[in-house]
């Protein structure tokens, strides 16, 4: 057998400062300590999920505490800590802001890191990407400690450590993946390749509030009471599944990961330090638990893939008209987008175009865009 990667899976039962700060220290001790991840002098860059500028109890980004606690934790190490991200929607700092993000790391003297310059990085080693464009703070820091959030996600069933790592890819840069890879697998290939090349040294997952149902922005906070800490992300995106009755080979970047030697998922190569798995399982969490479909690209398939392939639909009794669901949209020309221009309606999706890429549902601020599977797809064998 293989060595094993190592989970540390702790309670945390709220999101005072106190109370998370234990939390870290204690999974960080079951880890080897920050010493073993950051050494004195070294610049480190916290990394935490910043989606959207929706407030903390939302459960769209990761919670202020957990930012402000894990940068404590770093600084008492010695380090000089950073924080960033690139947000799908508005510029970081007033994302920064609205999700309380920047005021805790003000507290805590963490300074924000410029995410908008994008340097141009070659990844020899990568299965299928070889190539990114990458914010400079996060090619320049001497490490990154990922700070994702336990949340689903429309595309990869969840959004973990693996997916959180593509904030590193500036503003609308993300916006060209999707059009190039709108397959799933595809899609979940390159964010392994991406994260096999970023390296974060350590990652710790904010699951004290989770999300379930349409996220990972519209879903509905679950309260898990837990954070995760692991070298290994592929691990602990593995161990979360687990936690929240996902099979984790339904996750495209979790079964890439392993076979690509990123990381381990099976059960008998990840070590559980901490809580016994058996004990923090959540019952009844809502989430797809079956693979992603691909998308067909010829054949009859393809022809009939506007009835087979799930897709994006607008609740029009939710929606506000507010238009982020185009302005994401990555498609030229849009395949989301206003009915002859008229903005006192919903807007209008065009399936014959639309990749099911799924950005208008993950970004959607009103819960009013949702993924359902054809009636002819619901026919069909999973």
């Amino acid at each position: 057998m293989s060595q094993q990667s190592s989970v540390a899976i702790v309670r945390c039962a709220e999101y005072s400062h106190e109370a998370v700060l234990g939390a870290v220290r204690r999974g960080l001790g079951l880890l080897g300590g920050a010493a073993r991840f950051a050494r004195a002098g070294e610049r480190i860059l916290l990394k935490p999920n910043m989606l959207a500028p929706d407030p903390a109890e939302r459960c769209v980004t990761t919670h202020p505490s957990v930012l402000r606690a894990v940068g404590q934790a770093f600084q008492e190490a010695g380090a000089r800590v950073a924080f960033g991200d690139s947000p799908a929607v508005r510029k970081q700092e007033a994302t920064a802001r609205k999700t309380g993000l920047l005021e805790a790391a003000q507290a805590q003297a963490i300074a924000m890191a410029d995410f908008s310059a994008a340097r141009t990085v070659s990844n020899p080693d990568g299965v299928q990407n070889r190539q990114f464009r990458l914010a400079g703070a996060a090619l320049d820091a001497d490490g990154i400690v990922n700070l994702p959030k336990l949340k689903t996600h429309g595309l990869t069933r969840m959004t973990g450590a693996v997916k959180n790592v593509f904030g590193c890819v500036p503003g609308l840069l993300k916006a060209e993946f999707h059009v190039r890879l709108p397959d799933p697998d595809l899609f979940g290939r390159m964010l392994v390749d991406l994260a096999a090349m970023v390296r974060p040294r350590l990652h710790i997952m904010d699951a004290v509030m989770a999300m379930e149902g349409n996220g990972p922005r519209g879903g509905t906070p679950k309260r898990l009471g837990l954070l995760l800490l692991s070298a290994d992300p592929v691990a602990l995106d593995a161990t979360a599944s687990r936690i929240i009755g996902l099979a984790p080979e339904y996750a495209p970047t979790t079964r890439f990961g392993e076979a690509t030697g990123l990381g381990a998922a099976q059960a008998e190569r990840i070590e559980i330090v901490g809580e016994p798995l058996a004990s923090v399982r959540a019952d009844g969490f809502d989430i797809v638990n079956r693979p992603p479909k691909p998308l067909p690209r010829r054949g009859l398939m393809r022809l009939l893939r506007d009835r087979v392939v799930p897709r994006p639909v607008i609740v029009e009794a939710r929606c506000t008209h507010c238009g982020e669901c185009v302005t994401v949209c990555p498609t030229d020309p849009k395949s989301v987008d206003w009915r002859d221009g008229d903005r006192s309606r919903p807007p209008k999706h065009h399936y014959r175009s639309c990749i099911r890429c799924y950005c208008c549902q993950e970004i959607c601020p009103e819960s009013a865009i949702v993924i359902k599977t054809p009636w002819l797809g619901r026919l069909l064998p999973r």
